[in-house]
């Protein structure tokens, strides 16, 4: 049987993750905003989510005897913030789960760099890394901040003009004081 964290960390169903992040959505929905993805393949992954406990069904919609469902990754029936506790893992299994992490995002890289006349300027692609020397109460204060700018534009809506862009963050503290 399948782990939990291999179920969540596929590359098609990490994608689907990433479109129900603040978001509650029909398969059709997610059809259209995942045009790559074949129609078969998104029912199976989308099932396969549902199925482990990740996606929840928020919602159903009779549509002409049939009933449309409507998914989120937030489960309306637990405060949960997370859909994986990592601290609860072997150190082996977080760092499966940080190099398939990584492995997503090589592969958004992938079919960026597969399209036809790419403008890495214009694209605004851009890898960044910076060190940030905060106390407890700045680095809180931190994350409440860039907490605020991703709501601010993760409610967007595909539209005209609009293109998916993706956006990883990676927090790696360093060393206590005193620790060596």
């Amino acid at each position: 049987m399948e782990s939990s964290v291999d179920v969540l960390l596929h590359p098609v169903r990490m994608r689907i993750i990433q479109h129900l992040i603040n978001q509650q959505l029909t398969s059709q929905q997610l059809m259209e905003r995942l045009p790559d993805i074949p129609q078969a393949s998104l029912y199976r992954n989308i099932k396969k989510l549902s199925d482990a406990g990740i996606l929840h069904i928020v919602n159903e919609i009779p549509i002409r005897g049939t009933v449309e469902k409507v998914y989120s990754i937030h489960n309306p029936n637990t405060s949960l913030s997370g859909t994986v506790d990592i601290s609860r893992m072997s150190k082996d299994d977080q760092m499966g789960v940080f190099i398939k992490f990584m492995a997503n995002l090589m592969g958004e890289y992938d079919r960026y760099l597969n399209q036809e006349n790419i403008d890495f300027r214009a694209d605004g692609v851009t890898f960044r890394q910076t060190s940030l020397y905060l106390n407890d109460h700045e680095f809180e204060e931190f994350i409440v901040d860039l907490r605020d700018v991703y709501s601010k534009f993760s409610q967007n809506k595909l539209q005209e003009g609009r293109r998916r862009r993706t956006l990883a963050t990676i927090i790696i503290p360093g060393e206590k004081e005193g620790e060596k």
